[in-house]
């Protein structure tokens, strides 16, 4: 199947979202964040508003950080519909070359499942033990650790079991998670030229270094929006986009702030307001927002993700109807001048 070239383009009124609350939500952003990259909206399939603060553009690819995280579980969806695995493998059979001489219990009972839920039994993140490894073979590093709880006992934001994941779809297909995706999904989505950073193997870190557009991280959401529909082609199945979309960890016992205590899916974080996301450090969002049908992709480079979630929150969710509203051309034009200035500050000082 080939993809549209673009998504369709609507004012907000026309999907039922006031201008006025997306201009407030860029409003609130420039007084309280000061670096966002750039936002697109979507409101039943169509692009509602859009902007980059210069120097960003829309052609640039963007870092997507751990957002990466759900792009590499996506991957795991399609081969579980392909029929190559399981989620309830153990993770050891994957890896027969590779798994230390003795494996613990808690090792031997570690499964697809749990990597995909953060849940492998690790007591603390194992990034810094995995990559910093002496013969560079992750994989043996991963395997070598402590399993210090019982798998799916104890959640643990832990960014190798996401490469663990990518390291499987090696295993099974021989290629690169990349080069796996791209005619599953980067090509059917019209997702251009997405690169992925590597370890000394060739095998897509998964876990992080993934870099696409803003439109390529919304045409991302608004597929699983879509139940995994894409055009006339099924990408991935509907059962696959409500487990992963499904709270499997309680992730309270190791966060904080209210958008990341919600509950844990397959590499998508739960959030306030039903909705679920995929994110990234410094501020990468994909929000799919089930009930209102809307998706919003982001970018940026930022310390306080929360705040940015609080401004979705409090000024742009109000703004959304169950109705078409009356066009508002006052307000649409002010979003529209706006959406046109947007720039990040020079930087001051020597």
């Amino acid at each position: 199947m080939s993809a549209e070239p673009q998504l369709s383009r609507t004012t907000p009124e026309a999907q039922g979202v006031a201008s006025a609350a997306v201009l407030s939500f860029v409003n609130a952003v420039a007084a309280h964040i000061h670096e966002l990259h750039s936002f697109m909206l979507l409101r039943h399939g169509a692009v509602i508003a859009e902007g980059w603060w210069s120097p960003y553009r829309a052609e640039l690819p963007h870092m997507l950080f751990s957002l990466s995280k759900s792009f590499t579980s996506t991957a795991i969806g399609i081969a579980v519909d392909e029929g190559r695995l399981s989620v309830d493998d153990p993770v050891l059979g994957f890896f027969p070359d590779d798994a230390p001489t003795n494996p613990s219990d808690n090792l031997r009972k570690m499964t697809v499942e749990h990597l995909l839920t953060m849940n492998t039994g690790h007591h603390e993140d194992t990034l810094e033990r995995v990559w910093g490894g002496p013969d560079n073979n992750w994989p043996r590093a991963f395997l070598s650790l402590p399993v210090e709880h019982e798998p799916g006992s104890w959640f643990v934001y832990n960014t190798p079991a996401t490469y663990m994941l990518s390291a499987i779809i090696t295993q099974l297909t021989g290629e690169p998670l990349i080069d796996y995706l791209r005619p599953r999904l980067f090509d059917p989505l019209g997702i251009e030229n997405p690169t992925w950073d590597a370890d000394d193997q060739g095998r897509s870190i998964g876990g992080s270094g993934l870099h696409i557009t803003t439109d390529a991280i919304a045409r991302f959401g608004q597929m699983y929006l879509q139940q995994g529909a894409w055009g006339d082609q099924q990408i991935l199945s509907p059962d696959w986009i409500a487990d992963a979309a499904t709270a499997h960890s309680d992730n309270s016992n190791t966060q904080t702030n209210p958008d990341w205590t919600v509950g844990y899916g397959y590499q998508f974080w739960r959030g306030r307001h039903n909705t679920y996301r995929g994110d990234g450090a410094f501020g990468q969002f994909c929000i799919v927002f089930p009930e209102q049908d809307a998706v919003l992709a982001i970018t940026s480079g930022l310390q306080n993700m929360q705040r940015v979630l609080d401004c979705v929150w409090d000024q742009l969710l109000p703004g959304f109807s169950d109705t078409a509203l009356p066009a508002d051309p006052t307000a649409h034009d002010a979003l529209t001048r706006k959406l046109a200035s947007l720039a990040l500050p020079v930087p001051e000082g020597a």
